[in-house]
């Protein structure tokens, strides 16, 4: 098993901590959101890591990783950042965002997922959404499983509670068929874009897709996309207001409703 972090983005959000650093480079409770991920990862034995840097990338100076580089970051989103590491798609691969940190055991878990394809849902995700936003519905997406936990909508933007059974936090593995299935669905999508047709998302250009336009994208061509589901247990770190709260709960001690800092 071997892990992709996807670390391209500018953290336009974050700025000013991301003036002259990538994203996964800020330091939460001091230490960086990527050493967290590569900490966790070692620690459940996994040591083939694989980052897909952009902006600044020069700036990620770490041992015992791989690094493969996006040059189109500022003009392409997650998908694209993904298939710069296409080589390492293995039969058997964890993929990150690098924007999120996570506890061992929500890690262990998606490992020792059955699934070929498998994506970590938090669903008590309400009460962490309210903390970060005056009204959640800004930024949650849908997300509906069946009774048998396969995913059959994801990503969309929703008017109501009722339509969220989760959020997907941006941690997922694909193994044997799942990482054919993938690798299937975009090179079909690559191919269709270039008559200016994005069979992912047709609001935005094929190399703008989000990485939840390509599992929904699997999902309509009827395969399966099982939830793993969690309860808290991590912390996306998207802007300027989610550091600031994440400090003052960690002064407060009150960080441990969302995340156990110590593994």
């Amino acid at each position: 098993m071997n892990a992709i972090i996807l670390a391209a983005g500018k953290g336009e959000r974050l700025q000013p901590l991301t003036n002259e650093i990538p994203k996964c480079m800020v330091k939460l409770f001091g230490k960086t959101l990527i050493q967290y991920q590569i900490d966790v990862f070692k620690s459940c034995g996994i040591n083939d890591i694989t980052i897909v840097t952009g902006y600044k990338a020069h700036k990620i100076k770490l041992k015992e990783v791989a690094f493969l580089n996006n040059k189109n970051y500022d003009t392409t989103n997650m998908v694209e950042t993904l298939f710069c590491a296409k080589e390492k798609l293995s039969e058997n691969v964890i993929i990150s965002y690098g924007d999120i940190i996570f506890e061992k055991k929500i890690l262990k878990k998606l490992i020792d997922s059955k699934w070929d394809s498998s994506i970590i849902v938090d669903t008590k995700w309400e009460k962490y959404w309210k903390m970060r936003f005056k009204n959640p519905l800004d930024d949650a997406e849908s997300l509906k499983m069946d009774e048998n936990e396969i995913i059959t909508n994801i990503g969309m933007k929703v008017n109501n509670l009722e339509e969220i059974q989760g959020q997907y936090i941006g941690l997922m593995k694909f193994k044997n068929d799942g990482v054919k299935n993938l690798k299937k669905i975009y090179q079909k999508a690559k191919l269709k874009s270039t008559t200016g047709i994005n069979l992912l998302n047709q609001n935005i250009p094929f190399k703008k897709s989000y990485m939840t336009d390509l599992i929904q994208t699997m999902i309509n061509e009827g395969l399966k996309i099982n939830a793993v589901k969690i309860t808290n247990g991590w912390l996306e770190l998207d802007s300027i207001s989610d550091y600031n709260l994440y400090q003052k709960k960690n002064d407060e001690n009150t960080i441990s409703e969302l995340i156990s800092l110590k593994q």
